[in-house]
């Protein structure tokens, strides 16, 4: 019997905009408080794309740099998935973009569309991909720039997200106990009306602004996502006292603290980014995932989680031995 065929994350890299942008800077022109933004979400800072600055420019610098950790080239890569909501273009996708700006032109590259989960659905996808032979080496990537369908009168939404993105480098690797050991996905529909973009191609013919009940999400957020990770480690017989990190989308500090309250896991066992690059949607688990692997905390062998919940509702959650 052969070995099994697994995904091993070989890199990571993560990139941001060059303006920071703080929560006194953002009350200059918003109706707002850094005292008001800090209870309720967390965040102190936020990135914002500037001119020449695009989901794809970031994608690609996020990407040099995990191909640099994972010692590799573009030409090794005969996958790039990109998880944005922002893409340069309706069309081509974004992905194609970004292999052209690392000079690379084969393989095969595409975009994965599920908001602040779409990162864990390309996941999913390169994996399953990489197993089944038809991909070696993929670089996944969560690129946003969510700066640019915000309505800035809306202080309610407005003041929680921020720009940037984050890559790993997926390599096949046969026996042996790392890689992505499971992962779990879900989406309903029927809650369209509590995060969404009030435009589109086929609809308004614009692109749209962001719309959030916020109340509604972050009740939706925490029970979803508790139960995703139960399932995802059950899927992999492992216990929650068995993991080391916990990765989370970083939307919102509560939503972060009150999952993992909900599954028994001490706060200096997660991730925390929120407070310095704001929600970054499919930026922001590889986006905090790189820091975490760049400060030392996530180590080979360690047991890590990644888990977002976004739009649509989407929402999943991926078991990684490192």
């Amino acid at each position: 019997m052969s070995a099994e065929r697994r995904s091993v994350i070989r890199g990571t890299g993560s990139a941001l905009p060059k303006k920071r942008v703080s929560n006194a800077e953002l009350a200059e022109t918003v109706d707002t408080s850094d005292e008001w933004i800090t209870e309720r979400t967390g965040i102190k800072f936020r990135y914002i794309a500037g001119e020449g600055e695009t989901t794809a420019t970031l994608a690609a610098d996020a990407s040099r740099m995990a191909l640099d950790a994972a010692g590799m080239k573009p030409e090794d890569i005969d996958l790039i998935i990109v998880a944005t909501a922002t893409p340069d273009q309706t069309f081509p996708a974004t992905a194609t973009k970004v292999q052209h700006l690392l000079g690379h032109h084969g393989g095969v590259a595409f975009d994965v569309a599920a908001v602040c989960s779409g990162f864990l659905y390309a996941i999913q996808v390169a994996d399953s991909m990489i197993r089944a032979g038809s991909a070696h080496n993929a670089l996944v990537i969560g690129s946003e720039t969510f700066s640019r369908i915000l309505d800035w009168e809306d202080r309610a939404t407005c003041v929680l997200f921020g720009d940037g993105a984050g890559a790993v480098v997926l390599s096949a690797e046969e026996g042996g106990n790392r890689g992505v050991l499971a992962t779990k996905l879900h989406a309903d529909g029927r809650h369209n009306q509590l995060l969404y973009v009030d435009g589109g191609p086929s609809t308004t013919g614009t692109v749209g602004k962001l719309r959030m009940k916020g109340q509604e999400v972050f009740r939706h957020a925490v029970g979803n996502l508790a139960q995703v990770l139960r399932d995802v480690l059950q899927e992999a017989g492992r216990d929650a006292s068995d993991v080391d990190w916990v990765v989370p989308h970083q939307a919102n500090k509560r939503i972060i603290d009150a999952t993992a309250r909900k599954l028994g896991l001490p706060s200096e066992k997660v991730v925390l980014t929120v407070d310095r690059h704001a929600n970054t949607s499919a930026a922001s688990v590889p986006l905090a995932l790189d820091v975490a692997v760049r400060d030392g905390r996530i180590r080979e062998g360690h047991l890590v989680v990644l888990e977002a919940m976004g739009g649509g509702f989407t929402w999943g959650a991926s078991l990684v031995q490192m």
